[in-house]
């Protein structure tokens, strides 16, 4: 293995000789694999493309009908009622650990934008935050220091399918995936077990039960690579890609020995849906506004997941609350914090362990609803649902979604796929806009459904390119030059028009976007 860019600094610490060899040693046992199945995932996809459908597996009927179950929850961490995401940034990790969360997942995936400094420089971050010293100060003098309690740590890994272009073997980039999960393990990893503290991960992007044994594969080998017992790493797995919806049984049972449940990836699951079927007319969606987790193929996905979860003795974790609050408009954000209290109040009843926030002042709101249901309990995996009968039909029907294509749902992904990308190219992965926080999953919703209304006649290229023109100068005019050139307009423009207007349609805006970062 081979790295592009020789490490300075606190990056040092981290790509040491001995990390870098273990990382070697990961992708000589794996990267095959991987490679196979990103192959057997695009040879899936053709035959979508081709008229083929979704259903579930006939082959592992007997598993899905067995009588089993996963790992019990590890003793220190049985209560999950709301956890945090965002990025490794040093000073969101100190507000995200002290946010009152019960867990915080440290994001090298969507809310990530994976340039080499973001990659390596996170790792510092978590290094020294499970060591207890991580410490920031702002240039306007406040200092930022651990609490006495703070939340759990999780880390998300970059999905199978990215590269990670500054370590190559054998002349080929490295796995986003195996670097990751690799870097954390050797050097975060091996100090929470020293501590007596789980190591916990997020997997996403998962779209075939062989791609969770790949995993668990990888977890065993580094288990013993570094002397840990087994179940010392565990993993929630993202149920965020519609084929994945129909092996949640299989997934659970591959990494049984190290799972720590399932989640309702719910802006990405609206991508997959878009993406398998996107020559589909009955799958067109309406405006991103209207596809709610109350619309039927999204309440029959979540439901599903809680009984299969429940039923395997696992932790069911609901979707995100990607509201910012707003400190300049008080009715704006009473009407916010509403729909959030409503959407938690609606998960915690329908039987999730917990849920997912994206900023501290949205903590306490998740927490009370779940608190009205939980009460003393850590959970709610005895929790049964035998009244939810799902099939295949109730998780492919996209056609009873309500809802309409407007103008004002054209210019929101316009808008909001333009700035994300331009703010993703300057080196940010989650980024507040309107009000929300936006990520690589919902920059897709909005590019992938620009994409799919083209195709199917109800916008024309030519109109989305009138629209992106007067959305960019809004935009422009709201952030003044200097700000605007900054944020790397043609090429925001180029990869904004490659991912939602080019005749082909890219697997993940990533992918191509991945060819501009240093």
């Amino acid at each position: 293995m081979r790295l592009e860019v020789a490490p300075t600094g606190a990056e040092q610490q981290i790509l040491t000789s001995e990390a870098i060899d273990f990382l070697g040693e990961l992708h000589a046992r794996f990267g095959r694999r991987r490679g196979e199945l990103l192959a057997a995932r695009h040879a899936r996809a053709a035959d979508l493309e081709g008229g083929a459908t979704l259903d579930f597996l006939a082959e592992t009927r007997e598993l899905r009908e067995g009588d089993w179950q996963v790992a019990a929850p590890p003793p220190d961490y049985l209560d999950r009622r709301v956890e945090i995401t965002g990025p490794t940034d040093r000073k969101l990790v100190i507000n995200a650990l002290n946010s009152g969360a019960r867990g915080f997942m440290a994001d090298f995936e969507d809310a990530n934008s994976p340039t080499w400094a973001n990659q390596v420089e996170g790792h510092v971050n978590l290094v020294d935050a499970i060591e207890g010293t991580i410490a920031y100060d702002s240039s306007e003098g406040k200092e930022y220091r651990l609490d006495d309690e703070i939340a759990t740590l999780l880390v998300r890994p970059r999905g199978w399918h990215l590269p990670e272009k500054h370590l190559v073997i054998d002349g080929h980039p490295a796995s986003g995936a195996l670097v990751d999960f690799g870097l954390h393990v050797f050097h975060g990893g091996r100090r929470l077990a020293e501590q007596g503290r789980g190591v916990f991960f997020y997997l996403p992007k998962l779209e075939h039960h062989l791609e969770a044994r790949l995993w668990n594969d990888v977890f065993s080998f580094s288990e013993d690579q570094f002397g840990l017992a087994r179940g010392t790493l565990r993993a929630t797995v993202l149920i965020e890609t519609l084929p994945a919806a129909f092996q949640m049984d299989e997934i659970l049972w591959e990494l049984r020995e190290h799972s720590l449940g399932l989640n309702a990836g719910r802006w990405d699951y609206i991508f997959s849906m878009i993406k398998c079927f996107r020559d589909r007319p009955e799958f067109v969606l309406p405006d991103r506004n209207d596809v709610k987790m109350t619309v039927p193929f999204m309440k029959a996905y979540s439901e599903l997941l809680v009984k299969t979860c429940h039923a395997r003795g696992a932790f069911a974790m609901g979707g995100m609350a990607a509201l910012i609050p707003s400190r300049k408009d008080a009715e704006a954000n009473e009407r916010a914090i509403a729909a959030v209290r409503e959407d938690k109040e609606r998960e915690a009843k329908a039987g999730f362990d917990g849920t997912w926030v994206a900023h501290p002042d949205v903590v306490p709101v998740a927490t009370e609803e779940f608190d009205k249901v939980l009460g003393d309990r850590p959970n709610q995996i005895a929790k049964q649902r035998p009244d939810v009968d799902v099939g295949a039909a109730e998780l492919l029907d996209a056609a009873a979604t309500p809802g309409e294509i407007t103008e004002e749902g054209l210019r929101s992904d316009v808008n909001v796929g333009f700035q994300y990308i331009s703010f993703w190219l300057g080196g940010r992965g989650a980024a507040g806009i309107n009000n929300l926080m936006e990520d690589a999953a919902t920059a897709e919703i909005s590019r992938s459904q620009i994409w799919q209304w083209i195709r199917h006649g109800k916008v024309t290229r030519e109109r989305v390119r009138e629209v992106l023109d007067e959305e960019m100068a809004k935009i422009h005019a709201d952030v003044g030059d200097e700000v605007w050139e900054k944020g790397r307009p043609e090429e925001t423009r180029a990869v904004f028009e490659r991912v939602a207007l080019g005749e082909e349609f890219p697997e993940f805006l990533t992918l191509p976007a991945y060819e501009y970062l240093d």
